[in-house]
């Protein structure tokens, strides 16, 4: 038997076996999570609620392929984001970290990183997560016709920008926080409280590493 036969025949055994299991559907919440705050997380519990989801995976980047468009966003260890996302979520029980971009390395790019996921997990149906202002960039994502194919796009409606696509959205409605990673930094280097836009555990992390104080 040659080595394509061989190939052939595990993809079927690995078919045929995963399809006896329940479909899982799981959702993916990507950034940098520099730092993580409280409207991600009011994000990730909507849409786990209202589609019904089996979980949802915060996934972060290592290297953000926008980071050029960002050179004053203060760098930091992928470590301390991490342990930021750890202390966030750890009383979440539908709540997951997937260390898939970070452990890979290198530019994150969505249609990798669910590819790979895809490849590990034949038997979930992922719903990716981007805010409504994002939607109309998604033409300008690499790979994004395979991507439609591949991945179900959740739209988080946002006050502004319409609800309108050339590709299939799920639309998703939840409470509006005016939070950014960006506001909780500069608030941090004006020695000004964070309290109540992170959780509790994620601003006594910041300020006990000292993070964004340059």
């Amino acid at each position: 038997m040659n080595t394509k036969t061989q190939k052939q025949l595990l993809t079927k055994a690995k078919l045929e076996f995963h399809s006896n299991f329940p479909k899982r559907h799981v959702g993916i919440l990507g950034g940098t999570f520099n730092p993580i705050h409280l409207g991600h997380l009011v994000i990730g519990e909507q849409v786990y609620e209202q589609l019904c989801l089996d979980k949802v995976l915060f996934l972060p980047d290592k290297v953000p392929p926008h980071r050029g468009v960002h050179k004053t966003i203060p760098e930091i260890n992928s470590d301390d984001r991490v342990n930021m996302i750890k202390l966030a979520i750890r009383n979440n029980m539908h709540f997951d970290l997937d260390m898939t971009d970070i452990k890979r390395g290198g530019v994150s790019y969505t249609y990798e990183t669910i590819r790979m996921l895809k490849e590990l997990n034949p038997n979930t149906e992922y719903y990716f997560i981007v805010g409504g202002d994002m939607v109309e960039n998604l033409p300008k994502w690499s790979h994004i016709d395979e991507l439609v194919q591949m991945v179900h796009f959740v739209g988080v409606c946002r006050k502004g920008f319409e609800k309108k696509s050339k590709y299939p959205i799920l639309w998703v409605n939840t409470p509006e926080l005016e939070i950014s990673s960006s506001m909780i930094r500069q608030r941090v280097r004006e020695h000004k409280s964070i309290k109540y836009l992170v959780p509790d555990d994620v601003a006594w992390y910041i300020k006990d590493r000292g993070l964004y104080n340059d």
